[in-house]
């Protein structure tokens, strides 16, 4: 059944309308509509519980994107029940789904066999929309657990699907750290499109041992160059600190404690070794993926997460020197995804078209500074190149936002809608 727009919520939301009203009505306008559409029209209560989030436009529900749908919903949970009640059924859903199969981007709400079946060959089963395995879908499902524990204050959405779950994930990042000699993993897609298969009869470029955790895609599912993808190995090594936290709720065992310590330890150093490279200037910046044998790419992608997203993620703060010059950097000519025209300037995404930009980026560059005059610049822009549809899209032309991708994304929507909250200083607690 559909997620129902309590009373309360209504209230909470005409709130926030009042004060964007009164900086700029559309900022309330498009608010009103995201906010109101991810609960409307992606959210579903299942009877056994849990809950099912669509992306949009895809019958499917990811990992990824299902976590930042909600997100904004966080705020709500301590006094909210329903609100708590509907990100907890999300957390066991998205466990249950993990100990499925943990290498899964996107699934089925059941196990209809929909989705890329016929032309992908890998380990396919009817739960599976999609089975391109990316390090953010695991770490987005145990930042999602973790951040409504610390938002609501309680623990009972922390079951044994989690535990479990969490385990499995902590197993499937140590096989990861060796693809090459311990991996089962294997993606194969009849396609033209390069970006959607992986080379090498499906295992992917040649990599060499890092300490980092093996990723075959990006985050916007597109296949990654160098297969140790910084930004999200950066992204598990902040949720990997969390395992300690959860571990008493959980009641993880002290070698499971130790093994998510270890693979945090791991990860960091070989960032630290492989992930700093310098950029055209010379100054230390990181790097979007390295192989481990040499290689490395000075780039970002409009998907999150991305180098713009460090403090966002909380790997760092938004001044540490690194983070300062690698964001110069992606938001620079250097970066082939950074495009600019005569409407916005800002992060496209190998997965969309040349010249096209993500809004998604743009809510990014927002919530990653303390200026609040940069703030509103964004949302200024962001509701400016709509297409008058008040809604976000997955990207639009630099110079024609009525030339846009996705009518209905509701992950676009949702990070809109924290950078809003964010404006006026309601902040998801982590």
């Amino acid at each position: 059944m559909a997620m129902p727009v309590s009373t309360e919520l209504k209230k909470y939301m005409e709130k926030i309308c009042d004060q964007a009203r009164a900086v700029n009505p559309r900022w309330a306008e498009v608010f009103h509509e995201c906010f109101l559409n991810t609960i409307e029209t992606t959210i579903e209560r299942l009877e056994d519980g849990t809950t099912f989030v669509v992306t949009g436009d895809i019958p499917a529900m990811w990992l990824r994107d299902s976590t930042a749908q909600v997100r904004p919903y966080l705020v709500l949970a301590k006094e909210h029940e329903d609100i708590y009640d509907m990100i907890a059924g999300l957390v066991e859903r998205q466990f249950g789904y993990i100990l499925i199969d943990p290498y899964t981007n996107a699934f089925n709400k059941e196990p209809n066999g929909q989705g890329h079946g016929a032309t992908d060959h890998t380990q396919m089963n009817d739960w599976i929309w999609e089975r391109k395995y990316e390090i953010d879908s695991l770490a987005y499902a145990i930042q999602l657990a973790y951040l409504l524990y610390v938002n609501s204050g309680r623990t009972d959405h922390l079951t044994e699907t989690v535990r479990k779950g969490l385990v499995t994930i902590l197993d499937l990042w140590r096989t990861e750290q060796d693809h090459a000699g311990s991996s089962p993993y294997r993606f194969v897609r009849d396609t033209d499109r390069q970006e959607d298969t992986l080379p090498f009869d499906g295992k992917g470029s040649p990599v060499g041992y890092t300490g980092m955790t093996w990723s075959g895609f990006r985050p916007s599912d597109d296949r990654c160059t160098y297969h140790y993808l910084v930004p999200s190995n950066q992204f598990a090594s902040v949720v990997l600190g969390y395992v300690a936290e959860l571990a008493p709720f959980l009641g993880l065992s002290q070698e499971e404690i130790q093994l998510a310590a270890t693979l945090k330890d791991q990860i960091q150093a070989g960032i630290e070794r492989y992930g700093i490279i310098q950029n055209a200037q010379g100054q230390a910046v990181y790097a979007y993926e390295v192989d481990g044998l040499g290689n490395a790419s000075i780039m970002d992608d409009g998907n999150v997460p991305n180098l713009l997203s460090l403090p966002y993620l909380g790997f760092c703060s938004e001044d540490d020197p690194i983070y300062v010059a690698t964001r110069q950097t992606v938001l620079s000519p250097e970066n082939p995804y950074y495009y600019s025209g005569k409407l916005a300037s800002g992060l496209g995404s190998s997965h969309t078209w040349d010249q096209y930009i993500w809004p998604i980026s743009l809510s990014m560059e927002g919530l990653t500074t303390s200026h609040k005059a940069e703030k509103a610049r964004i949302l200024d822009l962001l509701v400016n190149t709509d297409a008058g549809t008040n809604q976000m899209h997955e990207s639009f032309h630099v110079d024609d936002d009525s030339r846009y991708t996705r009518e209905w994304f509701s992950w676009s929507n949702m990070m809109f809608c924290e950078l809003l909250l964010d404006y006026f200083d309601i902040r998801v607690k982590r």
